[in-house]
């Protein structure tokens, strides 16, 4: 018994000490931030409030954290929900994602969609799948495409290679395309399998030659890859118009560098425009060059601030003929995703895809080139409502980035600029690209867009019509400031041209 007494208050003693000790440390260490922060001049409330007024910086970086988990309700936060990114997450595993009670949805928000359902709605043996369509039947390789939903452009760069890796197996999977992105074409795009949209941004990345400028040469050896189905133009994104993509210089690997064709360890800054293209003959041209070398579809990407460049543009394409025309014109949501970009840019340039794309299908119809452009669009569609709005509206195919994205895991932490994804999404730092299995989230992606393909069905049917290709503008009602709804038909009244499917 006098051993163990012994030992006890041995280590009462020693327990003790340690505490007088830590104590001591915390202490000098809280001496030590309060002589630094009066003295300091670049910190007001620091030098007011030592020591005290560096808990505010740690509140202003878990509060994000906070509301995300425990304050915002689940259709308050941006740039998705609660509710959007729950209903991706499950449909990703292969879930149950259906919901119980009533629709936690504010139906009364100037915008919101609600689709006409029929009275009588189909049978089972009276719908079908949405037929193909094919784009760029005057090029040499004309692509035929199907699925509703495809990946955005997302660069190689701005995503890890695992997250590219199961991207390319889970779009091949779901046989939907993947689009490179800017930053060039990497192993990754391709490990898949997949079908590959190539896209060219302003830098050229991947078809440059050592001097940055185009490569005729480059551009021959992507295109006879057997993958590669089209080829997109990157005039500028939803997210950032009028400015280049921005990859930081801590993401800008030694592979990475050689794949864009750059050096590494700098920023990978694009110029806002193509040197080639400063109108729109030019435009054209350059269209019909990548065309002609390639021998694939080619369009090009752009947000838009109005429609009075695409009348003009309309106008030149019918003065040339309609074999000038792009295959297809890829329409980005200014309210679109990025990896970085300047904020006056992502908040408050370029038009939405909800006012964007019916406009500029009506100008494709006024034109009477609707049948010879296909119209892709993105921007924030990722759930089967959203997807179904853009068919009613118009378009022929979607893109998404971001639902994608919350198919491989992502949590919208918010840090894609800052290489320290915690899901490993958007970072090259190994000990975090380890939690991100190819494998298990390309089955995600293939879930994701089933998910989206049955949901838009769900619509469509309600709606009377067999597929969603069948959907039309007066499918869908949008609320009005009033609190009544009305047909997108009477807002954006359709042409007499419709589409060709």
């Amino acid at each position: 018994m006098g051993f163990v007494a012994s030992f006890v208050s041995q280590a009462l003693s020693l327990l003790a000490t340690l505490f007088v000790f830590a104590v001591g440390l915390f202490v000098l260490a809280v001496v030590i931030m309060f002589l630094i922060d009066i003295n300091q001049r670049q910190d007001a409330i620091r030098r007011n409030y030592p020591v005290i007024g560096r808990f505010r910086h740690l509140f202003s970086t878990l509060g994000e954290f906070f509301r995300q988990y425990f304050f915002a309700q689940d259709r308050e936060e941006m740039p998705f929900n609660r509710a959007q990114r729950e209903w991706a997450y499950k449909s990703a595993a292969g879930v149950d994602n259906t919901v119980a009670f009533g629709s936690t949805e504010n139906t009364a928000i100037v915008g919101t969609p609600l689709f006409a359902n029929e009275i009588y709605g189909l049978l089972d043996n009276e719908v079908s799948d949405p037929p193909a369509l094919v784009v760029g039947e005057g090029a040499r390789h004309p692509y035929r495409a199907s699925s509703l939903i495809n990946i955005s452009g997302m660069s190689y760069g701005a995503l890890s290679a695992p997250a590219v890796k199961a991207l390319s197996k889970g779009a091949a999977m779901a046989g939907c395309w993947l689009n490179t992105g800017e930053g060039g074409l990497s192993e990754y795009h391709l490990s898949g399998g997949c079908d590959i949209i190539f896209q060219i941004g302003t830098a050229k990345y991947g078809v440059r030659d050592e001097q940055g400028n185009f490569s005729e040469e480059k551009l021959k050896q992507i295109a006879d890859l057997p993958q590669v189905k089209m080829v997109e133009v990157k005039l500028s994104q939803g997210a950032k118009p009028g400015k280049g993509g921005l990859l930081p210089a801590d993401k800008v690997t030694e592979e990475i560098a050689r794949i864009r064709g750059i050096a590494p360890g700098k920023a990978s800054i694009s110029p806002n425009r193509h040197s080639e293209i400063a109108n729109h003959g030019e435009l054209l041209d350059f269209i019909a060059r990548v065309r002609e070398l390639s021998g694939l579809p080619t369009g090009f990407k752009t947000a838009m601030g109005g429609v009075e460049w695409l009348e003009e543009l309309c106008a030149l394409i019918n003065e040339r003929g309609a074999a000038s025309a792009p295959d297809f014109i890829t329409i980005d949501s200014g309210d679109g995703g990025t990896g970085a970009a300047p904020m006056p840019l992502i908040d408050n340039t370029a038009l939405t895809v909800r006012e964007a794309l019916p406009l500029a299908v009506d100008v494709l119809e006024k034109h009477k080139l609707r049948g010879r452009i296909r119209v892709i669009c993105a921007g924030k569609l990722i759930t089967p409502a959203e997807v179904a709005w853009a068919y009613c509206a118009g378009a022929d195919f979607v893109n998404s980035a971001r639902g994608f994205l919350f198919s491989l895991g992502c949590i919208q932490s918010l840090k894609c600029n800052k290489n320290t994804c915690p899901t490993g999404i958007t970072t090259h730092q190994r000990h975090l690209q380890r939690g991100l299995d190819p494998e298990d989230k390309a089955v995600r992606v293939k879930n994701y867009a089933g998910k989206i393909h049955y949901g838009v069905g769900l619509i469509a049917h309600a709606c009377g019509v067999p597929n969603a290709r069948a959907l039309e503008r007066h499918h869908v009602r949008l609320i009005q400031a009033d609190g009544k709804s009305r047909p997108l038909s009477e807002i954006y009244p359709p042409a007499e041209q419709g589409r060709v499917v």
